[in-house]
């Protein structure tokens, strides 16, 4: 082998290594995304079988009874969830005139990595997260200052780091979404963004909220009661009355077990059914043949 094939040889296999060493808590992280995928994937699905039903009545009926059926309200079981529902209300904020220290006494006592900038009005027009006075205490305690080549990003955050209020420090605009949006459109916007809060603003950008990343997951992943209820229901729906009877459901963190007797036929098909389900992290099949 070569001194090029060598090399070649050496990057694939760091290419195969994980970019990190494994810790006990890797595995619940791994499971907790899969859970968030299916959930968001299940999210996106429901958001789209709802518009289709929509549009189907719409164009089925008479302008005036498809207006009158859109008011009408719609079940909590099949509702989407909406940010306004899992929203933080009120949301701590700051003047664009407030000083950095005082800025780092604010997310301080609140317990919070950012905090929106609003005006006089309540309109979102930035935020200032720990990153931003992180970056002003460097530049103060390092006095680093960028090479006449240095990147264009590293010159704008020198620039960021001078000021001495949340105007300065403050990245503008703010990215912000809609109390009406669903809980996957926001969840997509923080894990695009990077963000772990996102203020809630009305149509006009006044601040009415703020969501944290966690509330979005947590309301996107089915607890483990209603994995299990969907689970009771697919066993109805594929199973006779006599076999349903001889099994047992236990679901604990995404994990679905199954005890009890089933003829092999059955169970083979109940297993793929179960493992369908969305949210649903492994199957764990016990059951023995009738």
């Amino acid at each position: 082998m070569n001194k090029h094939e060598n090399l070649s040889a050496e990057s694939e296999a760091r290419q195969g290594l994980p970019s990190r060493p494994w810790s006990p808590s890797e595995t619940g992280r791994q499971d907790m995304l899969v859970r968030y995928l299916g959930a968001a994937a299940t999210a996106a699905a429901e958001r789209a079988r709802v518009a289709e039903q929509a549009h189907a009545r719409d164009t089925a009926r008479p302008a005036q009874t498809a207006a009158s059926a859109r008011q009408q309200p719609v079940p909590p079981e099949a509702r989407v969830p909406l940010v306004r529902d899992v929203m933080d209300v009120p949301a701590a904020t700051l003047r664009d005139d407030l000083p950095y220290r005082d800025i780092a006494r604010l997310l301080a006592r609140e317990q919070v990595g950012a905090v929106p900038v609003v005006d006089a009005e309540d309109h979102v027009v930035g935020v200032v997260s720990e990153s931003d006075l992180l970056a002003k205490v460097a530049f103060e305690a390092s006095g680093h200052r960028p090479g006449r080549v240095g990147r264009l990003r590293e010159r704008r955050m020198h620039s960021k780091a001078r000021g001495e209020t949340a105007a300065d420090l403050m990245t503008s605009p703010a990215i912000t979404v809609l109390p009406g949006a669903t809980v996957a459109e926001a969840a997509w916007l923080a894990t695009l963004s990077r963000l772990k809060r996102l203020p809630v603003t009305d149509a006009a950008g006044r601040l009415v909220g703020v969501v944290r990343r966690n509330a979005l997951l947590q309301a996107l992943i089915r607890d483990d009661a209603g994995i299990r209820a969907e689970v009771e229901a697919r066993i109805e729906a594929c199973c006779p009355p006599a076999e349903r009877a001889l099994v047992e459901v236990a679901v604990h963190d995404g994990i679905v077990e199954l005890t009890g007797r089933m003829p092999s036929a059955t169970s083979a098909r109940l297993v793929a059914e179960v493992e369908d389900i969305a949210d649903v992290v492994e199957v764990k099949n016990l059951l023995t043949a009738a």
